[in-house]
């Protein structure tokens, strides 16, 4: 294994970001438990989960493409 593929391993991912996407992910679990538990009397919250679900998914995919410098 050369230097420059051994460096260009350790360059990628942002495990930051990748902790961010795991708590959007945990909100969006709490936010959907609270609306389900309130017998879903508004889909509001359903929306806000399925948002906070999708942010969580962005920066979880943003945290393994954006290389580090």
């Amino acid at each position: 294994m050369s230097a420059d593929t051994s460096e260009a391993r350790k360059q990628r991912g942002w495990i930051s970001l990748y902790a961010v996407a795991f708590g959007l992910l945990m909100v969006a679990a709490l936010i959907f438990a609270v609306t389900t538990i309130g017998s879903l009397q508004s889909t509001r919250l359903l929306w806000v989960s399925a948002a906070f679900s999708m942010a969580a998914l962005a920066v979880a995919v943003a945290s393994v493409l954006i290389p580090r410098r």
